[in-house]
């Protein structure tokens, strides 16, 4: 069967741009024309200098880039965002599948409440979890080493010591981000039709059975949806870093998006900092592809 299609007169077509063009303006405006001049001023020694007086910057082409991959403190900072990353989005995507699962089932009656509660982090203001996470963490007094002293572990310096301040930010990330990947978790298990486990539970299927084969194929998507969106959230992890250790111990806990903020707003090196912004833009391109290449594969 032939299906043609129809050709706006040249009237609609004006029609048509003219409705676009205040959405297609701001669009060029405040993102395309952002993005080129980042770029630009990545290819330039731009400083508080040239702030003064844009003719005092010179043209250095690819030289941030370079002296990126052989910076020391850029490497340490490009290994601590990958460890972020590897640990927190799993973790956080674990944490919030199961809290979905509960709620979803055995916590039926109170459904309201229990997202309510796991959803509250996500809106807390990070100065307050900070506070809260502080008294936690505390070497002496926190809550945490209490409850090692309790069973006979010695006390940690959560965010003193280089060793644990890393596993302690993304303890404290998992914790402020997993409620939202719930509620999306809680969306896709309700789209599980019924029938699929009634159906299973006659042939004599088992919990883990049905969880195997029915829920995590059909979550596949909204898995899919979650884990790009962890990975992305954790590579341009910035608050908790800053907020907590700025950075540190000895660049322990050093992200790629602190170091961009401190290149261009506390040292003033803007064009490095620019560089540095698209350094973790193709990394976090490369992981996206990566991961939606493995879990689609895995899908099919």
């Amino acid at each position: 069967m032939r299906v043609e299609t129809r050709r706006g007169t040249p009237a609609e077509v004006r029609a048509a741009l003219f409705f676009l063009a205040p959405g297609l303006f701001v669009i060029v405006v405040f993102f395309f024309l952002p993005i080129a001049a980042s770029f630009l001023l990545s290819a330039t020694d731009f400083d508080l200098y040239a702030l003064a007086d844009p003719s005092n910057a010179r043209v250095t082409g690819v030289s941030n880039y370079r002296a990126l991959l052989s910076d020391p403190v850029f490497l340490t900072a490009l290994k601590n965002t990958l460890v972020f990353v590897l640990l927190g989005s799993p973790l956080t995507v674990l944490v919030a599948l199961s809290a979905a699962l509960l709620v979803n089932a055995r916590l039926a009656r109170a459904k309201g409440f229990f997202r309510t509660t796991f959803f509250a982090p996500v809106v807390t203001t990070l100065v307050a979890v900070a506070v809260v996470f502080r008294y936690v963490y505390h070497p002496r007094f926190g809550l945490l080493n209490r409850g090692l002293t309790l069973i006979g572990l010695p006390a940690v310096d959560w965010l003193g010591d280089p060793r644990f301040s890393l596993l302690a930010i993304v303890l404290l990330a998992i914790w402020k981000n997993f409620g939202f990947s719930t509620i999306l978790f809680v969306a896709g298990l309700q789209g599980i039709p019924e029938s699929l486990y009634e159906a299973a539970r006659l042939d004599g299927a088992g919990r883990w059975q049905q969880f195997r084969r029915i829920t995590l194929p059909l979550l596949a998507p909204t898995m899919l949806l979650v884990g790009l969106t962890r990975t992305i959230d954790y590579f341009q992890l910035f608050a908790e870093p800053y907020v907590m250790t700025s950075g540190g111990p000895l660049n322990s806990t050093l992200t790629m998006s602190l170091l961009m903020y401190k290149e261009g707003f506390r040292f003033w090196n803007m064009g490095r900092g620019a560089a540095i912004a698209f350094v973790l833009f193709a990394v976090i391109l490369v992981a996206t592809v990566i991961q939606f290449r493995v879990q689609k594969g895995g899908e099919t």
